[in-house]
């Protein structure tokens, strides 16, 4: 089915009328491209990316939402383009201080995964190149950018990870967290300030201590008090820190966490995932190309197969939730034996605005060293 839905889409595009450069674009020309027609369709697409033959990536950790299958399955059926992947660790703000420092330079990277927030802003200071993949229609219009210069990608809701074999009572909510018991085991995922996955846990807290997306101040208090209580470590959650025990208690997205479960369980690790009900937060990622991306077919390429049943039903193997998860679903695309393995959630998600983010962010910015040192 997948396979089918794919060709799908390739034979359509295919036959699309080209409304910018033809086949055979040179680069400038291809960093000009809004979509495959622009090519000349898919296959034309396919060629322009396979002659430049090489993409870059940053910031994907191949245990993130699936993305180490991803990348493979991308390099098996474009053998021609080259992968170099940079930095899995690296945060959001990392992603975009090298968009900046790299400018015009053969290593920058092509495209970005970045949390909304960063999303958001790097498309006002103008560096991202518009691009609409022949999915764009069936994404939801609160989760892209009208001129397609990021759209949402997976997303999923921060959730508390925790070893079950080193913590007798797991924490199911955020006031869970303030008991004793949980003195020197708690973590986050990175620097809120500069991790998309730390800032929705901060984000989270907020929500359960009678903040709201305009108002970030009562997460920050949170983590202040768990800092002092001594509960909060300032140790970034990793899986090499949640298989070694340094991060037993670790806030994350439930994809990760669920992730863990899985890769751990053979090395002896019962890792549980509860979404704090006192804390829903859910948040999608972004992709965006980069203006100035040395391989700038490649680059949009590689947008067209994340937004393919293929590519979003890998975000879905690894327990991500795709964008075009209600599209896939109403098709019949989503693979069910993944959507069946997904953490159980209740409520409806609700997301901030982009005032509310930057605010978020600023308010970050400003207190959050403080807050937890």
């Amino acid at each position: 089915m997948l396979g089918a839905a794919v060709l799908t889409t390739l034979t359509a595009a295919c036959g699309a009328a080209p409304d910018g450069p033809a086949a055979g674009a040179s680069g400038a020309e291809a960093a000009k491209a809004t979509s495959a027609s622009a090519f000349g369709g898919m296959k034309e697409l396919v060629a322009a990316a396979e002659k430049e033959g090489a993409l870059h990536v940053i910031a994907l950790p191949p245990d993130w939402a699936n993305y180490g299958e991803i990348i493979k399955a991308f390099q098996a059926k474009y053998p021609k383009i080259k992968i170099q992947s940079e930095n899995p660790d690296a945060a959001s703000a990392d992603e975009i201080a090298a968009v900046k420092s790299r400018k015009g330079q053969d290593r920058a990277p092509d495209v970005l995964d970045l949390g909304i927030a960063f999303a958001r802003s790097g498309a006002e200071e103008g560096l991202f190149a518009p691009y609409k993949v022949e999915a764009w229609d069936k994404i939801p219009a609160a989760q892209k950018d009208a001129d397609g210069r990021w759209y949402n990608d997976y997303g999923g809701y921060v959730s508390i990870g925790c070893d079950a074999k080193r913590i007798p009572n797991c924490p199911q909510t955020f006031a869970d967290l303030l008991k004793p018991e949980y003195k020197g085991k708690v973590a986050l995922n990175g620097n809120p300030t500069k991790s998309g996955s730390a800032f929705g846990g901060v984000y989270a807290a907020a929500l359960a201590n009678k903040g709201s997306f305009g108002d970030i101040q009562p997460g920050i208090d949170f983590f202040g008090k768990l800092r002092k209580s001594g509960n909060f470590i300032p140790v970034e959650s990793t899986p090499a820190t949640v298989e070694k025990g340094e991060t037993p208690i670790s806030i994350d997205w439930d994809y990760l966490n669920a992730g863990y479960a899985d890769q751990f369980a053979s090395k002896g690790v019962d890792w549980k995932v509860a979404v704090p009900t006192d804390g829903v937060y859910a948040q999608f990622y972004s992709q965006a190309v980069n203006k100035d991306a040395p391989h700038p077919a490649a680059a949009r390429l590689w947008m067209e197969f994340l937004y393919s049943a293929e590519g979003q039903n890998l975000w879905l193997k690894g327990y991500a939730r795709p964008v075009l998860l209600p599209a896939m679903t109403a098709d019949g695309t989503a693979d069910k034996s993944f959507v069946t393995k997904l953490p159980e959630v209740e409520g409806t998600p609700a997301f901030p605005a982009s005032a509310e983010l930057d605010k978020a962010k600023a308010t970050l910015a400003e207190k959050w060293d403080k807050a937890v040192s």
